[in-house]
């Protein structure tokens, strides 16, 4: 049970090393949010099913696994489905787009990232969630 003090995770899933360590960076904005990073989609489920973060900040083009299919799993299990999921991508098609919702993002972001807009949206996010 969360009692309004406990930290939230927000987990970064990007298989570009330094598009992760700027998404890292950015949520240095968020002093507040604890931040757990992965490499993959594989390494994402097995974080997601043990420690379940708050929030997901998920990149669609990877290897192993997409995000489309992360996100998918997320919200398609009971346990998980809560679970917050921002969509981050070079992918900017009416079609990408179309299919992140399909797939059951809350939010999406498109690179490059705007920081202010990724820590306002991440916040925002959180601060709806953590009030039910």
């Amino acid at each position: 049970m969360s009692n309004g003090n406990e930290q939230q995770t927000v987990l970064i899933v990007e298989d570009n090393p330094q598009n992760r360590e700027l998404l890292e960076v950015y949520m240095e904005d968020l002093p507040e949010v604890r931040v757990v990073s992965v490499a993959n989609g594989l390494e994402a489920m097995e974080i997601i099913t043990q420690d379940k973060p708050d929030l997901v900040l998920l990149d669609i083009m990877m290897p192993k696994m997409s995000g489309f299919e992360v996100c998918k799993r997320i919200k398609g299990d009971p346990k998980t489905r809560d679970i917050l999921v921002v969509m981050v991508t070079a992918l900017n098609e009416t079609g990408d787009i179309e299919r992140a919702a399909e797939c059951g993002t809350d939010d999406y972001l498109s690179k490059p990232i705007d920081r202010k807009a990724m820590v306002d949206l991440v916040r925002n996010l959180l601060l709806a969630k953590a009030r039910g």
